[in-house]
């Protein structure tokens, strides 16, 4: 049986205003869109992306032997690369554009085009994208087929690459937008054409890479900026952003927040199970401890409302719901008796925050200690940040605290005017000797920090074999 193509290259040329070089045993079209040889599909169009490390252009022999169908590749490029020879060599075609990131990018709103019935959904914010996206494709699932970004592909390259999992089986695209760089979320609503944005809210993520929250706040704006009247946008009450980011949205602009759902009776915390919810007369448990994670909820639970979702599908989908690597995992090692609460994602203020109070809310019968590594991406406020972080840390129950990373002299600096033990280091070893041979039965475990301290590999210290069985169902 025939496999359909995603699109005929002549298709893509004449929608990016590329030039087209035929191979002699071409394909028609390509099955797949991908940028890294390494798991790179038969039948695939190979986009090579001129990246600060690697050129994607070097790979160009690399993609035909993965069985590329074809390359995109940029005219500066196809001399210094000797792009045609090889394309040539193998009779193969190459979509040849002025520059291969806005061409990926443009291929992928030129083919989601082919599906004008598909509900379009984009989420973006500071923190929370990722679980929130999970919600509601967990909620959503129950009634419609869903197609989502897998992770957290939601980059300028992750989004577009999404994109191309859409079928014509599909009623409804739940995707994320991050970004990394100024213009990247108006770069991510041109090729999505969203019918719903959400806000998660507005923090201090990535306030290192915009200078300021109000710049953050104008960047996720953007979010909004492909509106042409009939879209929805979907702002939290609560943020101290709200009126900024409802200002000249083209299109329904609606708050929400705990208050917004009638069928909202009431919620009450169950610790580390998560937290009970009454909706329209049903108890449900949802399983994703803390405030921040109920407030994902109820960004998943707005955007439900706008699709529409019946309450059976809003119900199983909140309990269906597991948590998501490094956010919020919960890990209970029956040998050694410890609880491991791995947070450690990202960091940001907002969240050290939010993971602090939940910890502090626990009645816990055993030792608390928290493990807390730098937030990073902060820029010029990464000092005073750090140096709050000690202030809450100050204040809280916890028996002893870690803390690694450059960045959390600071804490330490205002921990040791006060009497909360504490261990500061910048060296992983030293940390994992000092936390391993300070656990003992009963105790809490906080693990909290950026993405790049890597504290996830501290589980395997806290746990040891046990913490295979977790992602085989054993535990």
């Amino acid at each position: 049986m025939e496999i359909a193509v995603l699109m005929r290259f002549d298709e893509l040329t004449e929608s990016l205003g590329a030039q087209l070089f035929p191979g002699e045993r071409g394909e028609l079209g390509f099955l797949s869109v991908g940028i890294d040889t390494r798991d790179l599909k038969p039948g695939a169009l190979f986009v090579a992306l001129s990246g600060t490390v690697h050129d994607g252009h070097s790979f160009a022999e690399a993609a035909f032997k993965a069985g590329a169908a074809g390359i995109m590749a940029a005219r500066s490029k196809l001399e210094s690369f000797g792009i045609i020879d090889i394309a040539k060599k193998w009779g193969k075609t190459l979509v040849i554009v002025e520059n291969t990131l806005q061409g990926l990018q443009q291929a992928a709103r030129t083919y989601l085009e082919k599906f004008p019935d598909l509900l379009k959904i984009a989420i973006t914010g500071s923190s929370g994208k990722t679980t929130t996206k999970e919600i509601v494709a967990a909620m959503t699932a129950q009634e419609k087929n869903v197609v989502m970004n897998s992770g957290n592909l939601n980059s300028e390259t992750g989004l577009p690459l999404s994109i191309f999992n859409v079928r014509r089986e599909h009623e409804v695209g739940i995707f994320e937008a991050g970004m990394n760089r100024r213009g990247e979320i108006a770069e991510l609503a041109w090729v999505l054409k969203p019918d719903i944005a959400l806000i998660t809210n507005i923090g201090s993520a990535h306030i290192g890479i915009l200078g300021s929250k109000e710049a953050i706040a104008e960047e996720k704006k953007e979010i909004f900026s492909q509106f042409t009247g009939k879209e929805k946008a979907l702002i939290p009450l609560n943020d101290e952003y709200r009126d900024y980011l409802a200002q000249g949205v083209e299109g329904d602009t609606i708050f929400y927040s705990a208050d917004s759902f009638p069928e909202l009776e009431r919620f009450n915390s169950l610790g580390l199970a998560g937290t009970e919810i009454t909706w329209s007369g049903r108890n449900v448990c949802f399983p994703l401890p803390g405030a921040i994670n109920l407030n994902n909820a109820f960004s998943a639970l707005a955007i439900a409302r706008e699709i529409p979702l019946n309450s059976d599908a809003v119900c199983k989908g909140l309990e269906s719901v597991k948590p998501l690597f490094g956010r919020g995992e919960i890990f209970t090692c029956k040998n050694k008796n410890i609880t491991v609460i791995r947070d450690c994602y990202n960091s940001n203020p907002e969240s050290l925050k939010a993971a602090m109070e939940f910890c502090n809310s626990l009645d816990w019968p055993g030792r608390k200690i928290y493990v807390i590594g730098s937030m990073l991406e902060l820029g010029n406020i990464s000092e005073e940040a750090h140096r709050e972080m000690g202030l809450i840390l100050a204040t809280i129950n916890a028996d002893m605290i870690f803390l690694f990373g450059r960045e959390t002299e600071a804490a330490a600096e205002v921990l040791s005017s006060g009497k909360i033990s504490f261990f500061k280091t910048d060296n992983k070893n030293e940390l994992e000797e000092a936390l391993g041979s300070y656990i003992r039965k009963g105790d809490l475990v906080l693990l909290k920090g950026s993405r790049g301290c890597m504290l996830e590999e501290l589980t395997q210290v806290l746990i040891g074999d046990e913490f295979a069985a977790f992602y085989k169902g054993g535990n």
